[in-house]
């Protein structure tokens, strides 16, 4: 059986790759890391990269957390279990180009004990541009992984997080979708722990080579003023899905997280314009059009 000791220290593993990646990826910014502890038990190292070459700022976090539940995470959990474990990694980064996307990651496991645990997770892009090759790209790429593990993981996981990342007060996806799972456990998936965990740890690795691919693609890409004025607000609609809508966010801020950890998936700069339209046959009429659920990324 694996342990929660055996999972923190490879999602620290995780954490260490990632970080030496971007940091060579984008040639000139550092990650800044900060050793916090948490008043009721674990901690994490928090690290953020900013005003880069090619990312203006993001954060590659790691936390393994313990405490007790409060009341209603409880409820909502469905256990009757005070105390819990929490251990994960989490990224978010804003380009500075207008044309690369943001991209979102999270892998994380969860225990209140040995009759309640599961794995949970996801990777997801937001672009400002829908470029729909790129698109087809990292759902290639989300699928492989996915096959590796089970047949049927990428058509349930690519279907959550098409429900998941939807701005309902907007009618409109936060991007293109990816993978989202929560709560897996062999009772629901046919697989043993020990192939969950790896699944988990193979999505985290999965990271690297996708995002830098889509970067290459991208980074050197032209733009203007407008394209920047279109990006801030695309960010402004990524900012209302993590404040209104994104579980994380709210299981943070309910158990007493750290905030400045909580709320680093915020971009640096995000503009709110009233009732903007863009024009018709323009790319960012045309990037709106795709931002809808339902689309085969994979056909």
């Amino acid at each position: 059986m694996i342990s929660k000791d055996n999972i923190a220290n490879e999602y620290q593993k995780i954490q260490d790759e990632i970080c030496s990646a971007l940091e060579a990826l984008d040639g000139q910014a550092t990650f800044e890391e900060e050793q916090w502890e948490r008043p009721g038990g674990g901690g994490g190292r928090t690290r953020i990269i900013q005003n880069g070459n090619l990312i203006e700022k993001g954060g590659v976090n790691f936390s393994a957390v313990a405490g007790e539940l409060p009341e209603a995470v409880r409820k909502s959990f469905n256990t009757q279990e005070r105390n819990f474990f929490a251990t994960g990694v989490s990224i978010v980064l804003h380009p500075r180009n207008p044309f690369m996307p943001i991209i979102h990651m999270n892998i994380r496991y969860f225990e209140t004990g040995e009759d309640t645990r599961w794995f949970g997770g996801g990777i997801d892009l937001s672009p400002h541009y829908v470029f729909p090759e790129d698109a087809r790209f990292f759902h290639t790429q989300l699928k492989a992984v996915c096959d590796m593990a089970h047949p049927d993981f990428y058509q349930r996981f690519s279907k959550r997080a098409d429900e998941y990342f939807f701005i309902k007060h907007r009618h409109e996806t936060r991007g293109v979708g990816g993978i989202f799972y929560d709560r897996l456990k062999p009772e629901n998936t046919e697989l043993s722990w020990e192939q969950l965990f790896d699944f988990s740890l193979q999505v985290g690795r999965s990271f690297v080579p996708t995002y830098s691919e889509l970067a290459e693609r991208r980074r050197d890409s032209d733009f203007n003023e407008d394209n920047k004025q279109w990006q801030y607000l695309r960010r402004g609609r990524y900012t209302e899905f993590n404040l209104v809508y994104d579980d994380g966010t709210r299981f943070g801020l309910e158990t007493g997280g750290r905030i400045e950890s909580i709320l680093m998936s915020l971009p640096p700069q995000a503009n709110w314009q009233y009732n903007f339209q863009p024009p018709a046959g323009s790319a960012e009429a045309e990037t709106l059009s795709l931002l809808k659920q339902g689309m085969d990324w994979v056909k």
